[in-house]
């Protein structure tokens, strides 16, 4: 058996791109901060977001069935701390950020690499977490050439824009 100690220090070592997580719908508005997101398919265009169960938002994503994926630049930093702080109600985490709707109404921050706005259509569970796998409704790119923003070794790593 993997101590969870040494799997969790293991893939601290797993670099990701920081993503804001959001939705809106019935349920409200709700946000989180995620780096356990990838592409799953082309066709049609799937990706999946891991979000753990016991989350304060997960209702949310669950009653919604929506979701952005909002890719960070790397001069966002600060927008991914406002969506991991649990001490900041949801409400406040959208009036901070600029944001629109785009074909879900999930909010789409602005000024982000891309969004990935998306309707979920299944749901798995795998341990303490809900895998959401959510096909794309709607893409808006952000400035082309924008600099990544990267969780590696439990820190934040710019990425440099493209050449």
């Amino acid at each position: 058996m993997i101590a969870t100690t040494d799997f969790r220090n293991g893939m601290a070592l797993l670099a990701g791109a920081v993503n804001v997580i959001t939705t809106d719908g019935p349920a409200g508005p709700a946000g989180f901060t995620a780096s356990a997101v990838c592409s799953v398919t082309d066709q049609p265009p799937t990706l999946l977001v891991c979000m753990n169960r016991s989350s304060f938002a997960h209702r949310f994503f669950v009653e919604n069935r929506v979701l952005c994926v909002n890719v960070l630049a790397s001069t966002q930093e600060a927008l991914s701390g406002l969506f991991a702080n649990r001490e900041v109600t949801m409400a406040e985490r959208f009036a901070r950020a600029p944001w629109t709707a785009l074909h879900t109404g999930a909010p789409a921050l602005d000024g982000v690499l891309v969004n990935f706005d998306a309707e979920i259509v299944q749901v798995h569970e795998v341990g303490t977490h809900s895998i959401f796998y959510a096909e794309l409704r709607a893409l808006r790119l952000g400035e082309q050439g924008g600099a990544g923003l990267a969780y590696f070794n439990r820190g934040y790593h710019h990425l440099g824009a493209a050449a």
